[in-house]
């Protein structure tokens, strides 16, 4: 193999790199601006998009999507049904398991009703279960307490980030 060979090799190797260097460096420029949060508590989509942002935020460490569960305002329309639908859902996944490399992210602008369905999803989750999980709860400083007291038996990383 002669030297111009080589070289030829040697930059079809190392351009690949170079590119997923780069793409790196600006997704990480992307979220470098924090989405405020909404002033809005009934619009859906401006809650939605600064779940999200916390969400990419914490990701270190985590290898699959997040599991996102977003409970609407008190005063939206059927409060109560999306309450209890995602009550089930959220037990449903719990108790199912949830493995290592995920993150499950919570978050509300009723902040104290997400608390409760993140307590009564872990209730029965066996200590130390859930290691290498990491659960991302966006509430208030008066809920943070009483989650963490349920979600840390289990293993999982928790992280609290205030909504403000």
């Amino acid at each position: 193999m002669n030297f111009t060979s080589r070289l030829m090799l040697v930059a079809c190797l190392v351009l690949p790199f170079a590119a997923c260097k780069k793409e790196e460096a600006s997704k990480e420029a992307v979220v470098t601006a924090p989405v405020a949060k909404p002033s809005d508590d009934n619009d859906k989509k401006a809650w939605q998009a600064y779940l999200k942002d916390i969400a990419i935020r914490n990701m270190a460490g985590i290898t699959n999507p997040p599991f996102a569960y977003i409970l609407p305002a008190e005063s939206s329309p059927d409060f109560a049904g999306e309450y209890e639908r995602l009550l089930e859902r959220t037990q449903a996944d719990v108790g199912r398991g949830i493995i290592e490399g995920n993150m499950l992210v919570f978050g509300s602008p009723a902040s104290a009703k997400m608390a409760d369905i993140i307590i009564e999803s872990f209730k029965t989750v066996p200590p130390g279960s859930m290691k290498g999980v990491k659960v991302l709860y966006v509430g208030t400083p008066a809920d943070n307490e009483r989650v963490k007291a349920v979600v840390e038996p289990s293993g999982v990383e928790y992280v609290f980030v205030e909504a403000k």
